[in-house]
């Protein structure tokens, strides 16, 4: 059935017998009917995301993509919030990707279900609210015709309308006369957040029982009953192609069932579609089609990046710098050239950062059912809406056809933000004509990736009589991330390696920012805190490594620079300003935290780093020690202001999470490149952080705040690896310039 937002009621049965109602389908406050699996017999709709049972137990859809962020709790928080109830009586179901068309224009029942860039929270802040508001409001409305009185004269608590002498009815008793109002034009007023009893409370996962029973159900363990496992060997060779395929001994595998060849991208053209050239194996299950695949004897054509190497790179983007010329302009304020003749003391120093992949624990994969009237897709994905254009893209199917839905993902940083393969499994099922379930092997993940761009970052500081900055130029040769990139061929190629208001934007008085594209087949995308982890490593580095110089204090001069508190225009994602108190003040805790000013003869060493991430402002530090040639961390510390936080626990957690991710990849990972083929092909190569590596315990400090709130899935990470970076010279007396640490720290000991 699909709901017009102009249409109102709408009554009908489940095959229980229980009443369904579905109102307006427009915005957060619409409803369309739920999943008929996730209707029971005692169920009523009463909005887009509530359903009431008689027993006055009640179900609240979550619309976000659940990559391990908690957006599975944080969000129906917002709408039980907002509606009254106990949260001990609340039950949360995923819902599927919400698409539906009003007057041929498309559009989502459910609001924003994209899940990137720490927005699920910040979207979801004021219309989930009103979503829940709505829902108790109709539920108001129905006790007032009950009781034949007026509306503004009845409270709501713990899931009853209640009257002043004292009468009550429960929500599960007036829900049915509930769903038959119709909502009026203008939004439900919120609550006060004074008056908050769920928002703000510390709130365990919704599904942690089932994660941690095995009981959890994530876009891998999903099946149909006909479909076929579909695994693919895909050239090695960027932009490669495929020349010829003996699979007469992949046939003879007992079940095999066939054997399809797909197409990758041509050279120079966007990435819609797969990444590479393949061969894929379908058959009765996974072991068979792996099998299969071994059993493959390809002959690939190699692409036009058989020189690409990250020697090559590297020497690429010095040479870039080094000339200076051609580059383009990102910002300029006052006068840098005639600052330098000025100054007296100038510092000057390049930092290099690596490709990364995702590497996530699920790797990408998909079920899909292709129908000449329709398709379903399972999987786990951060952009279902893009998934959606895909599909319909390769089909040729309406988009009101093809149903999504979302099971929980073993993580997504920024990989599911990308659907080639959902692509895969589109292309390989109208070939095939039946179901498949698309798998891929940590091998396809690792060497098949959309990965965080690699780049060279030349810092010069100007410092006048009284050691103050006053000057700052930042130039960055890197492979640009919106090469290729599908719908942004018209952003700057400087978007997501270099920012024209990050820091020090706004603090220096004559500031110049200047990118260097360097040409490059490797695939790029978007990768936890894209720009930010890219460029926090080199700017906050760089600004140890002026204080060291001048024999300053290195927080001081921070501080210093920061100045005054106020607000500042910030045009990137997270503004629009950035407020320079909140940065002081997450910066100060860190270092009170971190017992900065004490003096240490214990041969250990304190680093500190800050960095304002998609409109949150975290810092970090770490006090460390070398033990031969191994880096021990004694303490980890993390401060964050996020604004307002729904559930601090899930935050907690978050941070955490980002934390430890940080040092990882800090301490050890790189995807490199030779002869135009990625190297690395599982974790024996990509080197995650091993559990006797990690610290004890990472110390999270959330700074309480009532401003509205940001997410926080990615303010945990950006500081990270120069806070260790900055640490690891305190201890040792080596500056790192290049990521990952541990590698260039051995070689230069």
């Amino acid at each position: 059935m699909t709901f017009s937002r102009r249409r109102f009621l709408q009554f009908g049965l489940t095959a229980s017998g229980a009443l369904l109602v579905g109102m307006r389908a427009g915005d957060a406050l619409g409803a369309a009917p739920m999943p008929p699996e996730l209707l029971g017999d005692d169920l009523v709709q009463l909005t887009a995301f509530v359903m009431i049972e008689r027993d006055n137990r009640v179900v609240i859809g979550a619309r976000g993509c659940e990559i391990g962020q908690g957006v599975i709790t944080a969000l129906p928080m917002l709408i039980a919030e907002e509606l009254d109830v106990d949260w001990a009586k609340v039950r949360v179901i995923q819902l599927p990707y919400g698409y539906e068309e009003t007057d041929g224009k498309p559009g989502n029942r459910y609001g924003d279900q994209f899940a990137g860039g720490s927005t699920s929270i910040p979207t979801a802040w004021k219309d989930l609210r009103e979503a829940g508001a709505a829902a108790r409001w109709l539920l108001v409305q129905a006790a007032a015709d009950a009781w034949s009185v007026k509306a503004h004269d009845l409270q709501t608590q713990s899931g009853h309308v209640i009257h002043a002498d004292g009468r009550k009815l429960s929500y599960g008793a007036l829900a049915r006369t509930a769903a038959a109002r119709q909502l009026p034009d203008t939004p439900i007023p919120t609550r006060d957040p004074a008056t908050f009893r769920i928002v703000g409370k510390p709130t365990r996962v919704v599904d942690a029982r089932s994660i941690v029973t095995g009981q959890n159900r994530y876009g891998i363990d999903e099946y149909l009953s006909d479909a076929l496992v579909a695994v693919m060997l895909r050239c090695p060779h960027l932009d490669g192609s495929l020349e010829s395929v003996d699979d007469k001994d992949a046939r003879r595998i007992p079940g095999v069932k066939d054997i399809i060849t797909i197409d990758g991208p041509k050279t120079g053209e966007v990435f819609d579609g797969p990444l590479a050239a393949g061969i894929a194996v379908l058959a009765e299950n996974t072991w068979a089609a792996i099998q299969g695949r071994n059993a493959l004897k390809p002959v690939w054509k190699t692409g036009p990046w058989t020189e690409e190497s990250s020697t090559a790179l590297s020497a690429k983007a010095n040479t870039l710098l080094d000339e200076a010329r051609n580059g383009i302009e990102v910002r300029r304020d006052g006068d840098l050239a005639a600052s330098r003749k000025r100054a007296r003391h100038t510092v000057s120093a390049r930092y290099e950062v690596p490709f990364l992949a995702h590497a996530t624990m699920e790797p990408p994969g998909a079920l899909i059912e292709l129908r000449n009237d329709g398709a379903l897709l399972i999987a786990s994905l951060q952009n279902p809406d893009g998934a959606s254009r895909l599909i319909s893209k390769l089909t040729g199917l309406p988009r009101n056809t093809i149903e999504i839905r979302l099971p929980r993902s073993g993580g997504g940083f920024g990989r599911r933000l990308a659907n080639d393969f959902v692509a895969e499994a589109v292309l390989i099922a109208k070939q095939a004509g039946k179901p498949v379930k698309l798998m891929w092997l940590r091998e396809d993940d690792l060497t098949h990736d959309h990965y965080r761009p690699f780049g060279v970052h030349a810092m010069s500081a100007v410092l006048d009589r009284r050691n103050r900055v006053a000057g700052w130029s930042h130039d960055c040769a890197a492979t640009s991330r919106t090469y290729r990139a599908a719908g942004m061929q018209d952003d700057p190629l400087w978007k997501g390696c270099l920012e024209p208001d990050d820091f020090p934007a706004g603090l220096v008085d004559n500031l110049e920012k200047t990118f260097h594209p360097v040409t490059s087949g490797m695939p790029r995308g978007w990768w936890r805190a894209p720009l930010h982890t890219f460029h926090a490593f080199a700017v906050q580095s760089f600004i140890d490594e002026i204080a060291f110089e001048v024999r300053r204090d290195a927080v001081e001069l921070r501080l210093e620079m920061l100045g005054a508190a106020r607000e500042i225009p910030y045009r990137g994602h997270g503004g629009p300003v950035f407020d320079t108190g909140r940065m002081a003040n997450v910066l100060k805790l860190c270092a009170e935290k971190i017992r900065w000013k004490d003096k240490r003869d214990d041969g250990r060493g304190i680093g500190i780093a800050c960095h304002f991430t998609f409109g949150g402002y975290t810092a970090h530090a770490f006090e460390v020690s070398m033990d031969g040639d191994k880096l021990r961390i004694h303490r980890a510390i993390c401060v964050v202001d996020v604004g307002r936080v729904i559930n601090p626990l899930g935050l907690e957690a978050q941070i955490m999470g980002g934390t430890i991710d940080g040092i990882s990849t800090a301490l050890n990972l790189q995807i490199t490149v030779r002869d135009g083929q990625v190297q690395q092909k599982n974790f024996p190569d990509y080197r995650l952080l091993r559990m006797a590596d990690a610290p004890n315990k990472v110390e999270v400090h959330v700074v309480e705040s009532t401003i509205d709130p940001v997410g926080g899935g990615e303010m945990g990470i950006a500081s990270v690896a120069p806070a260790l970076a900055n640490a690891i010279f305190a201890t040792t007396t080596v500056r790192i310039r290049k990521l990952p640490l541990m590698p260039e720290l051995l070689r230069l000991l």
